[in-house]
């Protein structure tokens, strides 16, 4: 009996009438590996230019929030409860302080806030830090948040506002 290489039992397996099922080249078959997905260590190339659009919007919609422009409930869908709670008071503070001291330039205070650039790393699967530089009237600021996949939707479980 000679010797076969396991490469040329898989081809000599193959030629045969009625191979079994696995060793059937193709796809999801046989000698090729069966995994959904892609291999370990790759992602989706779509993935960060997402998580940088979502890193954008969220940080804007923040800084609106902090202006007094935007509900604080539009974020609730995006921002951990914990998250949402420190934006509000925030916000609050910012709202008390403006009409107590009548200064006008806690009144121009986060307005007409620009996000500038936004950096995204990635720290695991599934999770993401981003940094942003944000421009207002009065000057300019760092942002910096952590995301991170949850039932195929980006939650923000850090924000912090300089």
């Amino acid at each position: 009996m000679t010797a076969v290489t396991p490469i040329r039992a898989g081809h000599e397996l193959a030629r045969t009438a009625n191979p079994p099922r696995s060793v059937l080249p193709g796809p999801g078959r046989g000698l090729t590996p069966t995994h959904s997905g892609p291999p370990a260590g790759l992602r989706p190339i779509d993935e960060l230019p997402e998580v940088r659009a979502v890193a954008r919007s969220t940080v804007q919609a923040a800084m609106e929030v902090l202006a007094g422009i935007r509900p604080i409930h539009q974020l609730a869908g995006r921002l951990d409860p914990r998250c949402l709670s420190a934006l509000q008071h925030r916000a609050c503070l910012i709202r008390r302080e403006a009409a107590r001291t009548n200064n006008p330039a806690l009144a121009r205070l986060h307005r007409n806030s620009a996000v500038r650039a936004v950096r995204v790393c990635e720290v695991d699967e599934g999770i993401y830090e981003a940094s942003a530089v944000v421009v207002d009237d009065v000057r300019a600021r760092a942002v910096a948040i952590r995301l991170e996949r949850s039932k195929q939707v980006w939650r923000v479980t850090e924000l912090v506002i300089g």
